[in-house]
């Protein structure tokens, strides 16, 4: 336990007082007026016993014992959102306590978390327990290390302020905010994906996996009908088909320095995550296998992919601490990385931030991947390029970053139109929206029978 001793505001103001009074000692002796001698003696017995009674109670409080304090933090806290933390304290004193308490934050760098309600002054009664309750929002994701709580103690005679640092070890994993869907906790994923403005396309009929056969019944087509079965039962059989199941689906994260954009309260790389973890539900839900490969990342990492609902988990716990570098992004490493890792077919998502410069490396490794998987490409687009875009032109800067905002579109839409060219299918789409639009692409092509 470490101790600090800082003087009260009690202390200061008696000191202040000693200051002044022997200053005007100072001046009485200066000017040959006054009993000076008694003057002069009674400064220096004040200061004695001022300097007495603070030693002595320094002294009491060093030897006050420290109460117990426990923290109770859940063990998974969600990117962005309040949770409730609570102190329990316990001392064994026979009189009541006065102290402050401040829970330092989480150790170690890139931990950044918001607190409200602290510090908090409370007083001890004697040989009782106490709580302090205090609200946490994280705003990265990571292993949180909570290492110490602090708090401050009066003396009896409230002349010193006794700082110590309480070690109280707790960690925490900070997730992206997927918790609403964590454990399938949704009323209804059909419901909620309408909500969130999914749209489900209606599927062909063909390349889908037979189901099992059953009546023909109004508005089935009549592609459908089993002749054989519909002979043997002298009325119409049509075969039900369902979506493929079994399939492969990879993601592959770009970590580098352009995914480092803020478009609010989250990071490209924050909303790519997100976005990816709602496909990966989806796509566990739906019987596909999930997996997550990284570039330009400190340590690229490798998840194979794993089907069944509990493999949610799994993914979630391998991408939590994930973060964007400073590394650029280099295409042709990571796909040729990834076609050594997966060799059975997959729709390979390459999530990044596509520019212009990008043209000749980006379209050769992803005509080499398409020729062994499915690709598709999310480039992620600033905010700020539609509101530049959109904004009222006034000035001569304005015009010029109105011209500069369309200059880069167009060269940006352009390698967009040379990949679509080549057959790889792009998605030029702000953060926010890139949920919502790697489901229904997904769906649409797994309704079709295409992926």
């Amino acid at each position: 336990m470490k101790q600090l001793l800082k003087p009260s505001t009690r202390l200061l103001a008696w000191l202040a007082v000693l200051a002044g009074f022997a200053v005007l000692l100072g001046i009485l002796q200066s000017l040959g007026r006054g009993p000076t001698v008694k003057l002069d003696g009674l400064f220096w017995a004040l200061l004695c016993v001022m300097g007495a009674l603070a030693a002595l109670d320094a002294w009491w409080v060093g030897r006050l014992p420290s109460p117990r304090l426990q923290r109770h933090l859940p063990g998974s806290l969600a990117l962005g959102r309040w949770s409730d933390v609570r102190i329990d304290i316990e001392h064994a004193s026979l009189r009541a306590l006065p102290m402050s308490v401040f829970d330092h934050g989480p150790e170690g760098p890139g931990n950044r978390c918001e607190v409200e309600h602290l510090p908090q002054e409370i007083v001890l009664r004697p040989q009782r327990k106490a709580q302090v309750t205090y609200r946490l929002r994280p705003t990265s994701r990571g292993h949180f290390t909570f290492e110490r709580i602090e708090i401050q103690l009066r003396s009896p005679l409230r002349l010193w302020l006794s700082r110590r640092y309480l070690p109280v070890t707790h960690s925490a994993r900070v997730y992206p905010d997927f918790a609403r869907l964590h454990n399938g906790q949704l009323l209804a994923v059909d419901n909620w994906l309408s909500q969130i403005g999914i749209r489900q396309r209606q599927r062909r009929g063909l390349g889908l996996e037979f189901n099992q056969l059953r009546e023909f019944r109004e508005g089935d087509s009549l592609r459908q009908i089993d002749w054989k079965a519909t002979a043997r039962q002298r009325t119409p059989i049509a075969r039900e088909y369902q979506d493929e199941r079994d399939q492969q689906i990879v993601f592959l994260f770009d970590c580098g320095r352009r995914m480092r954009s803020q478009d609010g309260e989250l990071t490209h790389f924050d909303h790519a995550l997100n976005a990816c973890l709602l496909l990966g539900y989806i796509a566990l839900r739906q019987g596909d296998a999930v997996g997550v490969s990284t570039f330009a990342a400190e340590q690229n990492r490798h998840l194979s992919p794993v089907k069944g609902a509990a493999h949610l988990n799994v993914l979630l716990n391998h991408v939590y601490d994930l973060d964007s570098t400073q590394h650029p992004a280099d295409y042709g490493a990571a796909i040729r990385q990834l076609l050594v890792r997966q060799k059975r077919r997959a729709l390979v998502v390459l999530i990044t931030n596509l520019r212009d410069e990008d043209d000749e490396d980006l379209l050769g490794a992803v005509k080499h991947l398409s020729r062994h998987h499915r690709v598709l490409i999310a480039s992620l687009r600033e905010e700020v390029l539609d509101e530049r875009r959109q904004a009222t032109v006034q000035t001569w800067q304005e015009a010029l970053d109105y011209c500069g905002t369309i200059d880069f579109l167009n060269a940006r839409a352009g390698l967009h139109e040379r990949l679509n060219a080549h057959g790889i299918p792009v998605l030029d789409v702000r953060p926010g929206e890139l949920g919502p639009q790697l489901v229904s692409r997904y769906l649409g092509w797994k309704k079709a029978g295409t992926l």
